[in-house]
């Protein structure tokens, strides 16, 4: 990787040699390698066994769960907050755990909507619950600082699962309890 970054920065017209430039190809690998950590994670591992019984079947949101994420298309960053519900059948998820499947996700190239999803189908996966909500509203940079250039934009993608979907009281009371 440090080899296609000194590649790039001849490319842009930059001297890697430069004293600024000299270390940034090892840094940038080990950049990318953090903030793409989510391809080494399995889902199995991040739940790691923290499932518990439910004492109930009302619903449970994880809020604001703030996460970042590249974007596939231009290697940009686009950032924001997750929130997730899930009505339990039998189980509950620990609640860091929702954060760390989130961060699972993010930690790809991806685009939100897909992200949305994979979210919401391990959730509903790992807990076999009755549905699941999740709400994504993110800032993208390759919307913000190229292109169209709008920087005040926010991008809200939904998956709704389960008795999410069917049920309209139960989707409508999920949208209203994130606001």
């Amino acid at each position: 990787m440090e080899e296609l970054v000194t590649s790039l920065l001849k490319q842009i017209g930059e001297d890697p040699t430069r004293e600024g430039l000299l270390k940034t190809p090892e840094r940038v690998a080990r950049s990318m390698q953090y903030l793409t950590r989510g391809y080494s994670q399995k889902l199995e591992e991040v739940v790691h066994g923290a499932l518990f019984d439910a004492v109930s079947d009302d619903m449970v949101i994880v809020r604001d769960i703030e996460f970042f994420s590249l974007c596939e298309h231009h290697l940009l960053p686009f950032f924001g907050k997750c929130h997730v519900g899930y009505i339990p059948n039998k189980k509950v998820l620990g609640v860091s755990k929702v954060a760390r499947i989130v961060d699972m996700y993010a930690r790809r190239l991806q685009i939100q909507e897909r992200l949305t999803n994979e979210i919401a189908r391990s959730i509903l996966s790992v807990l076999d619950c009755e549905g699941v909500g999740v709400v994504i509203e993110a800032q993208h940079l390759c919307m913000q600082m190229r292109g169209v250039e709008k920087q005040h934009s926010v991008m809200t993608t939904s998956a709704m699962l389960g008795s999410f979907r069917r049920e309209l009281a139960t989707r409508n009371e999920f949208t209203r309890l994130i606001r």
